[in-house]
């Protein structure tokens, strides 16, 4: 089903969560994938700063900054028309203070266009999540595998399997709603905690490798088709095996290029043999 002009909303969000809808969100980091994501009805694009990884050849999210940010934000928010575009603020740019996290916030919604920013954290960011709030600025949370924090995270690990901190899980979703948010991602989390979580809360869980009893899923785009030879996280599906299709093409334009097969006549202008002629 194509998008219809209606400019998806912190509302239509809550919404599809009361009716029982689920919430379709993947990340887009340019203006045509925005663009064609858009086109399909995707609700909600992510600028993420999983870009650091994806786009810009980093080993991990740490080194992104807000000028990464703004730059793939501003490209995505062209390309997207109905979808709500959120954008994540990068390591650094909102846990040293809280008026820096509000100046943050707002200079990503006033430089890229977008609908809503994203923070990682539980009740650490509660404050700073209420502030930007307060400001006028919607804001997604993030909690269970956060990757700005995968250093004391000890690593790429599920999150919440043992009691206390499932616990501290559940505690801070309810902390990131009473604060403001409208939507909290969960990544990497037990799909029953994460259903424990959907139901106690009244703002919508949007998953990554937390089951299918959340309100929602994200995915990276580059995942789901298949960009990356022998590598998927166990939580992503590959819609699409997009590697070996590329690899094809771009092999065959190297074969023809060097054949002199491309380009042929049809892929050519022509210019007149008189024309010619009159040159020196």
């Amino acid at each position: 089903m194509m998008s219809s002009n209606r400019r998806i909303t912190t509302t239509v969000i809550q919404e599809k969560k009361a009716e029982g809808k689920a919430i379709t969100m993947l990340t887009a980091y340019d203006f045509s994938m925005a663009k064609f994501l858009d086109g399909v009805g995707i609700d909600m694009l992510l600028v993420g700063d999983s870009l650091g990884n994806v786009v810009l050849g980093y080993d991990s999210t740490l080194p992104v900054t807000m000028e990464d940010m703004i730059h793939h934000g501003k490209a995505v928010c062209r390309g997207a028309k109905g979808a709500m575009v959120v954008v994540d603020m990068p390591f650094m740019s909102y846990q040293v203070s809280v008026e820096q996290a509000v100046t943050n916030a707002g200079r990503i919604m006033k430089e890229t266009g977008a609908q809503a920013v994203k923070l990682e954290g539980g009740r650490e960011i509660a404050d700073a999540i209420k502030k930007i709030v307060a400001a006028g600025i919607p804001v997604v949370g993030h909690l269970g595998l956060t990757p700005q924090s995968v250093h004391s995270l000890g690593g790429f690990k599920v999150q919440g399997k043992e009691e206390k901190g499932a616990q501290r899980l559940l505690d801070d979703a309810k902390m990131l709603e009473e604060s403001g948010a409208f939507a909290v991602v969960l990544e990497c989390v037990p799909a029953l905690l994460a259903q424990k979580i959907s139901q106690a809360i009244s703002i919508p869980t949007i998953g990554i490798g937390a089951g299918v009893h959340c309100d929602g899923q994200v995915l990276v785009i580059n995942d789901l088709l298949g960009l990356y030879p022998g590598f998927s996280p166990k939580f992503a599906k590959q819609y699409a095996s997009l590697h070996s299709q590329v690899a094809q093409a771009v092999a065959d334009y190297k074969r023809e290029v060097e054949a002199r097969v491309f380009p042929a006549a049809e892929h050519s202008f022509k210019i007149s043999d008189e024309v010619l002629e009159k040159l020196y």
